[in-house]
């Protein structure tokens, strides 16, 4: 793949997803600076997450109808602006319009990066471009935003910011409209009935919570550093950057791990050392204590969620699990700030730890037994092509990780990172070094 056409994919990427990134300095940051208690921080957290989400739903499949271009460029301009207003802002209701506006914005900026990603010669190697530009630079920010000063504005503006020069890059994507696209010859499939519904349900209502706890502890992760380990700003962001830097080894895991333990183990246990890594970070008392649990669960994280991404897009060739699922966790994701805060105020950061920690436990069952049941199902090369635009509508509505890493559709046959898209698909919109061509579905 040419580096060419991946450049304005990754700059989307990082501007989409640098809010997620710096989730739990905007909470902390406006409970203080406004005044307001951890459960109403945690609102307008989940408020950003939400309208993030929604963008995700409302574009995911009709960016290419839309024209990435031009939906690029919305995005981008609601962010800019969104972030902008809510720097500025000082009246609480100010500031929630403004999060909510630029987080629809990130979300869209995310479902248009994610659709090209899926549509590349080779995705992962742009998603792993992706991972490193948004890791670089919340990492820097968190090591830089705590020697600026307080108070909400200047992470809010530096999304802003971020968003605004993110625009450029806009120029290189395709501007294809409903009028240059080919008819989808996955139409007449449409009406085709859901498979493996009783798999596919259990899978989704057991995600809503695994992402739910996830985000709950990343939502407050800020205050358990500050207030309970003890720790100054600096240091809890120099741990941030450290621990968005093992996400990507957590992606490089994943693919090493590939298929030689099938998908319920990796999902199974992996889902129960992310529950031990909740409840070590959340009782944390001292700088050891939150520094390991939160840089081992943002390893393990993306490795368990590639393989349930894998599994959710084994059920369906079409992929419609995938979205499904997709959709059910931005729910969890959106409710995450707003649980941990709630939890915290009622049973403390370490008694909100234990209830993660067996929620976790609890939902590791079904995962695993859903893995196991469809393990003899692979995913066949022709599935995954089609699939692909299912599994980016996964990630951009608001399945990544709290630390922003995007997994790769897998299957049993061969590692989570391997699957790669043919040059000549046309039912596929490339965005390779001959430019877009229509697609047809």
């Amino acid at each position: 793949m040419s580096p060419r056409p991946a450049r304005p994919l990754v700059a989307l990427f990082t501007a989409g997803y640098l809010a997620s990134y710096l989730l739990p300095t905007i909470v902390g940051r406006i409970g203080s600076g406004l005044g307001l208690n951890p459960a109403e921080a945690g609102v307008v957290g989940s408020g950003l997450l939400l309208s993030s989400a929604a963008a995700g739903f409302t574009l995911a499949g009709r960016v290419e109808r839309v024209g990435a271009r031009r939906a690029a460029r919305v995005g981008l301009l609601l962010a800019a602006v969104g972030y902008a207003l809510a720097a500025l802002g000082s009246d609480v209701p100010l500031v929630v319009l403004g999060t909510v506006v630029g987080g629809f914005g990130s979300g869209t900026a995310t479902t248009v990066a994610a659709s090209g990603i899926a549509a590349l010669r080779d995705p992962h190697r742009a998603s792993t471009a992706g991972l490193l530009s948004v890791s670089v630079v919340a990492g820097a920010l968190y090591l830089t935003l705590p020697h600026l000063g307080g108070g909400h504005r200047l992470p809010l503006a530096a999304i802003a910011l971020v968003a605004a020069l993110a625009w450029p890059a806009t120029r290189s994507l395709p501007t294809v409209g409903p009028a240059d696209r080919a008819p989808a010859p996955a139409a007449a499939r449409a009406s085709a009935p859901l498979p493996y519904r009783r798999s596919g349900l259990v899978l989704a209502v057991a995600i809503v919570g695994w992402s739910m706890a996830q985000n709950a502890l990343w939502g407050v992760s800020s205050r358990i550093g500050q207030e309970q380990a003890g720790l100054d700003e600096v240091t809890v962001g120099a741990v941030f950057a450290v621990a968005l830097g093992s996400g990507l080894l957590g992606i490089l895991g994943a693919g090493v791990l590939g298929s030689r333990l099938g998908r319920a183990v990796p999902i199974g246990a992996g889902t129960v050392f992310i529950a031990g890594c909740i409840a070590v970070s959340a009782s944390a008392d001292g700088l050891g204590g939150f520094a390991g649990g939160e840089i081992l669960w943002n390893t393990g994280y993306p490795v368990v969620l590639s393989y349930l991404i894998g599994l959710a897009a084994s059920l369906d060739p079409r992929g419609r699990w995938a979205v499904l699922v997709g959709s059910a966790s931005s729910l969890g994701v959106a409710c995450g700030p707003l649980s941990g805060s709630v939890l915290v105020e009622t049973v403390g950061f370490a008694g909100m730890g234990l209830v993660l920690c067996a929620v976790l436990l609890l939902l590791a069952v079904p995962l695993t037994a859903v893995a196991l049941h469809t393990s003899g199902r692979p995913l066949v090369f022709g599935a995954v092509r089609r699939r692909g635009g299912a599994a980016a509508a996964f990630v951009a509505a608001g399945a990544g990780a709290p630390s922003g890493t995007v997994p790769q559709l897998g299957a049993p046959e061969q590692p989570v990172t391997a699957i790669a898209v043919p040059v000549a698909d046309p039912a596929r919109t490339a965005y390779g070094p001959a430019g877009p061509r229509p697609s047809g579905g």
